[in-house]
């Protein structure tokens, strides 16, 4: 990937941010990255991995450098055990990595602990998951004695480590004028008062509210080939595993500016 593949927002809102007020911020010392859904493309995070390593480098005297992972790691993709043994490793060089957990993981959770749920992640693109763990799975409706024995196996199948991160997982975190969650807020409801199934799972009518927030929400779940700019939430999520393109926003002070990572 380029070095200039960093690349200033398409989108201009500077006239919105006039008459709506301040645009939101991070601290000047602070070098904040977010990136968006995963869904088992290892080898774009690498690459995107790889992009925020030479930016640091660039970025030298800066007192914090923060990539926040915003959830939905696994699932769809081909490679989701191999996105999480990179996860699971020493987070990258100069950086502080912050894991917030998505639909996606909470799915699989909760496959593991009620086998009888299995058939919504498996829905949700689940059997990728099981594949990149070596478990047998062949498509289709399958009957309870099968979901159960898949979630014997993929318990069996996970490292411990895998399902140590998986459970420690964030839901969500706040940086300056930026509040980073994987789905999204209950609009009208404080921060610190919204619900875990709404940070994980909603769409509207989150991705339709027009008013501010408390904060400017960084958000992934809802796919779009690119990133979506809006005076009261930036959407992330660039649909990797169908795309071949994986975003990371980056936040310095009040400017705003991307990295994509890109199949060969």
């Amino acid at each position: 990937m380029a070095d200039d593949a960093l690349c200033a927002l398409a989108h201009d809102w500077r006239s919105l941010w006039g008459l709506l007020g301040p645009r939101a911020a991070v601290p000047e010392e602070s070098l904040i990255c977010a990136i968006g859904d995963i869904h088992g493309r290892a080898d774009l995070l690498a690459r995107l991995h790889d992009a925020l390593a030479r930016l640091a480098d660039r970025r030298q005297g800066l007192q914090e450098r923060v990539v926040i992972y915003l959830g939905d790691y696994i699932d769809r993709g081909p490679a989701s055990r191999e996105v999480l043994d990179q996860l699971c490793g020493p987070p990258l060089k100069g950086f502080r990595a912050i894991h917030l957990t998505g639909n996606h993981e909470q799915a699989l959770l909760r496959f593991l602990e009620d086998p009888q749920a299995g058939g919504a992640w498996l829905a949700m693109g689940g059997g990728a998951t099981l594949r990149s763990y070596g478990v047998d799975f062949a498509p289709g409706p399958q009957e309870a004695g099968e979901l159960a024995r898949l979630s014997r196996d993929l318990r069996a199948a996970l490292p411990p480590g895998h399902l140590a991160f998986l459970q420690k997982l964030a839901l969500c975190h706040r940086a300056g004028g930026y509040f980073f969650v994987h789905a999204g807020i209950r609009p009208g409801r404080p921060l610190e008062e919204q619900a875990p199934e709404d940070l994980l799972w909603i769409r509207q009518p989150f991705l339709r509210a027009w008013r501010r927030h408390e904060a400017v929400i960084v958000h992934g779940h809802c796919a779009r080939e690119t990133p979506q700019v809006r005076h009261n939430r930036i959407g992330i999520d660039t649909g990797a595993y169908l795309t071949d393109r994986l975003a990371c926003l980056v936040l310095r002070g009040s400017e705003q500016a991307f990295l994509f990572a890109e199949g060969a």
